[in-house]
């Protein structure tokens, strides 16, 4: 618990044996000042690992959950099914590009009236190397075209978030692949959610990134990104459109 609110975690894991039970790990020993636990659960899902990611997760002290069917998004909505009741639920990557510790800054937002609090990298300090080339571009253009379309401030679409459980129901996820981060913030400003971004750390992953370390996965990842942009702006056009008007 955290300011007396449950707090779960979301880890969506491939091939991530290197650093899965880091992350874990460092979740684990996030304490209040009275030496009471912040997180209350932690659920990963492996997404068809070939490695031992699933047993060193478990062993780690997470709960497990496998999804076959490749794609972040995917993973996510696995994960988010063992969720019964929680307050505020965090986003974490397995591959400890972030500052675990950095959560206080995202929770902090949450407990002061916000309903999604976007980790903001570009805000942040970034290690030379923890974001490729094509990420800092790809995420740079995917922002401006956010923000161009509905007039809204983006600087990141970065995956260590925070929601309110309630508002995140109310979003309706459905995408399964990577426009699951894109999907969220669209959505949230759509329905005038309480939007915040803070500052975050970005570190140098521990191994191989499945998508920006391949030229498929770079380009099969900002495809998804971009349309997924693109759909929710015209599914939103075409509501508009055809909207009864009133006489």
């Amino acid at each position: 618990m955290y300011q007396k609110q449950r707090i779960s975690v979301v880890i969506p894991a491939l091939d991530e044996a290197a650093s899965i039970g880091i992350v874990i790990k460092s979740l684990i020993d996030l304490k209040n000042s009275d030496y009471s636990s912040v997180i209350d659960e932690i659920i990963v899902c492996d997404n068809g690992s070939k490695d031992n990611t699933a047993l060193l997760a478990k062993t780690s002290g997470a709960d497990v959950v496998y999804e076959l069917e490749r794609g972040y998004g995917a993973a996510c909505l696995k994960a988010l099914a063992e969720i019964k009741y929680t307050d505020i639920i965090v986003f974490v990557d397995a591959d400890r590009s972030v500052v675990v510790d950095e959560v206080f800054r995202l929770l902090d937002e949450i407990i002061n009236g916000h309903e999604l609090v976007i980790g903001s990298r570009t805000k942040g300090q970034c290690q030379t190397g923890s974001l490729t080339p094509q990420q800092i571009i790809g995420n740079h253009l995917a922002s401006k075209l956010m923000q161009y379309l509905w007039q809204y401030p983006v600087s990141d679409l970065g995956p260590f978030r925070a929601i309110r459980f309630d508002s995140l129901k109310k979003l309706d996820m459905r995408d399964r692949h990577y426009g699951w981060t894109v999907e969220m913030q669209v959505k949230a400003i759509q329905q005038q959610l309480n939007i915040s971004e803070v500052a975050v750390s970005s570190i140098k992953r521990l191994g191989r990134s499945k998508i920006s370390g391949t030229i498929r996965g770079t380009l099969s990842a900002g495809y998804c990104i971009f349309d997924m942009i693109f759909r929710l702006w015209w599914q939103e056009k075409r509501r508009r459109f055809l909207k009864p008007k009133l006489s």
